[in-house]
């Protein structure tokens, strides 16, 4: 199915001059100057935080030096006017707006069927990348966008996800995600120099009631005392990683922190859907 990508004017939803079948695959036609978000649906028209969404595009903008100048209700309802076209149901979506034209924002949606279960159950294997810290992390730009498929392309088999480190060696972030580990019975994640991700957001309310959270990164010397590991991001949840550059986590599946904590915010989730 063909990625449906409009144009949003003042006049409504246009077309515009390329056609693309992936978010990604989109990407190459938007200027790689601007900022966005991502994300996707759930019954077709809800989506968990929204709102926390529309904030971090508006303070990435400023931070990148862009006028944010749309109007939050308008936005709402061409998503919704551009779900309904495209007649998916589920949807990733993603938002851009433009340096060049801030005041016309680009809206992109895909089909949405949800990840594989195994990706779950038996977890996913990650690889660390030294002195990757990124530039301006707090903003989600499109150059990062497109500088994060470079540090993908060349993966090894079976590694899913890249975990960029300071100069100092400090696990900060997925290249798409947040990072968190388990050790001495308690939740470590950066804090600072990393983005301020939504699902961040919801793991940092609920950890607290299954165990100690310490906003703070480990360092790659501390790899082999890990307990457990997992990555989050909006669209996946939280997914259990069991081996990090080829070190196995615990038993080398989901542990059980991991599993809890998966449960609670799947129950976070479910209570704090958005419609559009």
């Amino acid at each position: 199915m063909p990625t449906e990508i409009r144009r949003l004017t003042p006049h409504g939803l246009e077309a515009v001059p390329y056609a693309a079948d992936s978010l990604q695959a989109a990407t190459q036609h938007e200027s790689a100057d601007g900022v966005y978000t991502i994300t996707n649906t759930v019954n077709t028209f809800q989506v968990v935080k929204l709102t926390a969404h529309l904030e971090r595009l508006k303070d990435s903008a400023e931070r990148a030096g862009i006028p944010y100048v749309l109007d939050d209700a308008m936005l709402r309802g061409a998503l919704r006017e551009l779900i309904a076209l495209a007649g998916y149901g589920d949807v990733r979506f993603r938002i851009t707006i433009p340096r060049d034209t801030p005041d016309t924002p680009i809206l992109s949606v895909e089909p949405f069927a949800g990840y594989p279960d195994s990706l779950y159950t038996q977890g996913v294997r990650v690889m660390t990348a030294a002195n990757a810290a990124r530039n301006n992390p707090a903003a989600k730009t499109n150059a990062w966008m497109l500088d994060r498929q470079a540090l993908l392309a060349n993966l090894p088999a079976g590694v899913y996800e890249v975990i960029l480190t300071d100069a100092g060696g400090h696990l900060l972030e997925g290249t798409s995600s947040n990072f968190y580990a388990v050790m001495q019975d308690a939740l470590y994640s950066a804090l600072d120099g990393v983005l301020g991700g939504i699902s961040r957001q919801i793991v940092f309310e609920v950890a607290p009631s299954v165990l100690p959270l310490i906003r703070r990164p480990l360092h790659v010397s501390q790899l082999e005392d890990l307990q457990e590991a997992f990555i989050s991001s909006a669209s996946r949840g939280i997914v259990p990683v069991v081996e990090i550059d080829g070190i196995a986590l615990g038993d080398g599946s989901p542990g059980a922190f991991t599993t809890q904590l998966r449960a609670a915010y799947a129950e976070w989730v479910n209570a704090h859907l958005e419609t559009l």
